[in-house]
């Protein structure tokens, strides 16, 4: 089912412009029409173009009509634009069809949107580093992606750890949010981060030290984020370096910690993150979350 996809740049600035050639590319050739705003490739110190430039693409893309408006890349610069964003015109196009793609930095578009309209936008790749990476995708990343595209997805399931296997059967409703967790502590105080009682709330971030991720998640825990919420699902921290005087202090610490402080169930493995397996998750809509054993799945249905 052919898709009109449009590219744009709202945080950091393109370094690797072939990845974005062979993701347009690829698009192309799974049989989608792929629009390229005009400053998806603009520069501006580390951004993206200027604060207007970028926010212009955001109302382009709102604008375009697609069926998906996808971001090039994360990295940073969606924060000091919120306020500027015409949001009344994103959610028009959501209810228009649109669907707005992309992780990282994008998770603070993504909760202001839902802050300020209650529209559902969909946690999964960006051009760049998963659609455009050299050789084949990772194949569970591009079924996803086409399920969103065409409006098949219903759902994602995933294995979790043995030592988290649940003996009685685990049924819970509720909406999904989160994203990368800097960018929800980040949003802390502000009018950007979404009041979500009875969430599910997904988290996973690059480059950040177990100590930091705890750090941030006690941020989101005193401001009692945490304990309105009936699950929460970890995905990957990746790309962090270990050092001896963390004497055996690692993620597991952290988890562990977690686990002691909320009352929600805490499981991990969910495949989403800066790694090449990625599910697409849609962001503020209502789910059903089970668990049998290992077996764990968030379930939405259909979501336009």
């Amino acid at each position: 089912m052919k898709q009109h996809i449009y590219v744009y740049s709202p945080s950091s600035a393109v370094r690797d412009k072939a990845a974005i050639r062979r993701g347009v590319a690829r698009l192309k050739s799974l049989g989608h029409e792929v629009e390229l705003d005009e400053a998806a490739l603009a520069s501006h110190m580390r951004f993206a173009g200027d604060d207007e430039t970028r926010l212009a693409a955001i109302h382009r893309a709102a604008a375009s009509g697609a069926d998906v408006a996808l971001i090039t890349r994360g990295g940073y610069g969606l924060t000091r634009i919120l306020p500027g964003i015409n949001y009344k015109a994103v959610a028009k196009a959501i209810r228009g069809g649109t669907k707005f793609v992309g992780l990282s930095d994008f998770t603070a578009f993504q909760c202001a949107v839902l802050a300020k309209s209650g529209e559902t936008t969909w946690a999964g790749p960006a051009l760049g580093e998963d659609l455009g990476v050299e050789g084949e995708p990772d194949d569970i990343m591009l079924d996803c992606f086409e399920d969103l595209v065409t409006g098949r997805g219903e759902g994602a399931g995933w294995r979790l750890p043995a030592a988290e296997a649940i003996e009685q059967p685990l049924n819970l409703k509720g909406q999904l949010w989160g994203g990368n967790l800097a960018m929800l502590s980040s949003l802390v105080g502000t009018p950007w981060l979404p009041d979500v009682p009875n969430g599910i709330l997904f988290i996973e971030d690059v480059s950040e030290h177990p100590y930091r991720v705890e750090r941030m998640l006690t941020q989101l825990l005193y401001a009692g984020v945490l304990k309105r919420q009936r699950a929460i699902l970890v995905g990957h921290f990746t790309n962090y370096k270990s050092y001896p005087h963390d004497r055996g202090f690692k993620l597991k610490t952290v988890l562990d910690w977690l686990r002691a402080q909320v009352k929600a169930p805490v499981l991990t493995n969910l495949p989403f993150g800066h790694v090449p397996t990625k599910v697409s998750l849609p962001v503020g809509a209502q789910v059903n979350l089970a668990v049998q054993g290992r077996d764990a799945f968030v379930l939405w249905g259909h979501q336009h």
